[in-house]
């Protein structure tokens, strides 16, 4: 067995009915693990799971910031599996599109409620209910977005930069049970950032070193490296993986910038 193995090993991926959150749970599951997928709404859940084909994907419909269905979840996963070994707290969204001073409280705390106390709600949940006696592995999905500032993505920034702050003081408060870490995406394929790449892939592509724009796949096994014994001495860390995007930004590549979320 290999340090990357995740055979035995029991998964929750919030936020897991599409785009990254789904790579994520494929690449889990075809690592061994056993992988409960979360989306806010069951049959969203359970497409999706079953889209896997394995007896080891389980949709479960439960709202990221619904702390009764989150605790439920949680219980499901080891009442069913009998662990809670890895939480992925992928679920994420951005209401908040303009200026910071045009947004209203409500986009505002919608923003926050799901990107940073959503991850802190599930994290407290699985560190109770299993983690803090059995130990884990965490990892948060941020963004580029939390390390630079740009136009229109505001609120989405600041929200990811805290979500950055908070990976780092659970990583240090959960030491040494459990690793706490963070993936950082820069424009990847996903209808969540639809309007940073589809009308202009191109142009985002050819400011990027790498030359392309993201795939979930690419962060989705970024992932699974940060939850397997390969990344066993890695805690409170955030991964940048943008494809040399924010390289660029610091050169004399025009433009990129406004595309990086």
């Amino acid at each position: 067995m290999s340090e990357s193995d995740l055979n035995g090993r029991t998964a929750i991926v919030t936020g897991a009915s599409r785009g990254i959150g789904l790579a994520i749970a494929e690449v889990l599951i075809e690592r061994g693990a056993n992988v409960i997928l979360t989306s806010r709404h069951q049959e969203a859940a359970e497409t999706a799971a079953s889209s896997l084909g394995s007896d080891r994907a389980v949709g479960y419909g439960a709202h990221a910031t619904d702390e009764e269905a989150a605790a439920a979840c949680v219980a499901f996963a080891i009442e069913s599996f009998g662990s809670l070994d890895i939480l992925v707290n992928n679920a994420g969204t951005n209401p908040a599109f303009g200026p910071v001073a045009d947004q209203d409280k409500g986009r505002f705390m919608k923003t926050l409620d799901v990107n940073l106390w959503g991850p802190s709600l599930w994290t407290s949940l699985a560190w109770k209910a299993y983690m803090s006696e059995h130990g884990g592995a965490i990892v948060n999905t941020a963004s580029v977005g939390g390390l630079m500032v740009g136009p229109m993505l505001g609120v989405y920034q600041v929200s990811k930069a805290a979500l950055i702050h908070l990976t780092k003081q659970y990583a240090l408060e959960l030491a040494p049970k459990v690793r706490v870490n963070a993936v950082a995406p820069g424009v990847v394929r996903t209808k969540l950032a639809e309007a940073l790449w589809k009308e202009h892939e191109a142009a985002v592509s050819a400011v990027t070193p790498l030359g392309r724009i993201g795939e979930p796949r690419d962060v989705a096994e970024a992932v699974a490296f940060l939850v397997s014994d390969a990344s066993s001495w890695i805690t409170g860390e955030t991964l940048v993986m943008d494809g040399g995007q924010m390289l660029a930004s610091g050169s004399s590549s025009d433009g990129v910038k406004e595309h990086v979320a």
